[in-house]
């Protein structure tokens, strides 16, 4: 996935189609001179509706469709026809992608299913035909409803990524290396801050064809909650995510301070992403020798309890299988 095409927010103008109007036609034959009312009703007017696809990651191919309309309902005709339905408009969607009121910021609802369809606008009724308007004291009546008007709405589309894993770390704690060297995907690497400007996915294979998806949300900062920098457009990416991955480098000054700011950037924007499954995972640790090694697990013990934790190196590629195995357990400690 190209930089350019990580499209997570679109603003859209979606507007069904009118309903057609009721006939208001009486019957007419040879030999029959008044015949009764026979005015068909009105097609309902195209709706536009939004449908999940499990293939598509991101909100791109809607970024230059800005106006969305559905057809609108045909006429009724003479023998009871009713008019045909308008064309309805479909919006195939990335599962994860919440919908909300363009005014009110309120959402109005989520896809998270493949397939999943849910209206965006309805189209507007039919109306109905002069038939219906007989009775024993007007048996000839000549009107008929017209069709009810279509709805239109401005809504804006936001994608929250739909992964097992979500990486929680500073700039430069090593999110984007450990991404590339457990899945096949190639996210930018440079050493500054903010490098990751989009959320990178990618899928770790694991044993027997199994594999789970693991997503680098770019580097928190402290701020972030406030929307400081673009900290909460990343934030909401890693609302979805079962587990969280704390990334800190073991040439941090304070591992638990570190770990406690991006804790507290957590629990300001939303207190549910405090009840995840956590992993402190400290990664560049082939800088330390063993004895190293064991003082800083003496200090961890200490200061993270009941917070399990592991020593990685993507470069050297130290700890990877055993960090694989141990998210493979998390992510599935609730099925067994």
């Amino acid at each position: 996935m190209t930089e350019g095409n990580f499209v997570d927010y679109v603003k859209i103008y979606a507007a069904s189609g009118k309903g057609g109007k009721g006939s208001s036609h009486l019957h007419r034959e040879k030999f029959i001179e008044k015949g009764g009312p026979d005015g068909g009703d009105g097609g309902r007017g195209g709706h536009v509706i939004l449908v999940g696809n499990k293939n598509l990651w991101t909100l791109f191919h809607l970024k230059f469709l800005r106006h969305i309309k559905a057809g609108h309902g045909g006429d009724g005709g003479s023998s009871r026809s009713t008019g045909a339905d308008g064309e309805d408009k479909y919006i195939e969607v990335p599962l994860g992608t919440v919908v909300k009121d363009a005014e009110t910021g309120e959402i109005l609802f989520e896809i998270t299913e493949d397939g999943e369809q849910k209206i965006l606008v309805k189209g507007g009724k039919g109306g109905l035909g002069n038939w219906h308007f007989r009775s024993a004291t007007n048996q000839t009546p000549r009107y008929a409803q017209p069709g009810m008007p279509g709805e239109e709405t401005d809504v804006i589309l936001e994608l929250k990524v739909l992964a097992d894993v979500g990486l929680v770390g500073f700039p430069n704690a090593g999110k984007s290396t450990l991404l590339s060297v457990l899945t096949s995907a190639k996210p930018k690497i440079a050493d500054y801050p903010f490098t990751t400007l989009k959320p990178n996915l990618g899928i770790v294979a694991y044993r027997d064809f199994q594999s789970f998806v693991i997503a680098d949300i770019p580097g928190i900062i402290e701020g972030a909650a406030e929307g400081k920098g673009l900290g909460h457009y990343f934030l909401r990416h890693i609302e979805r995510n079962s587990t969280l991955l704390f990334l800190v480098p073991a040439d941090a000054p304070d591992i638990k301070k570190e770990y406690d700011i991006l804790i507290d950037e957590l629990r300001r924007y939303n207190p549910e992403m405090l009840d995840k499954d956590r992993l402190l995972v400290i990664s560049k640790s082939d800088m330390l020798d063993d004895e190293l090694k064991a003082e800083m697990k003496k200090q961890l013990d200490k200061e993270f309890k009941g917070i399990p934790y592991m020593f990685i190196s993507s470069v050297a590629q130290q700890g990877l299988t055993e960090l694989k195995d141990k998210l493979w357990q998390m992510l599935n400690a609730e099925i067994h």
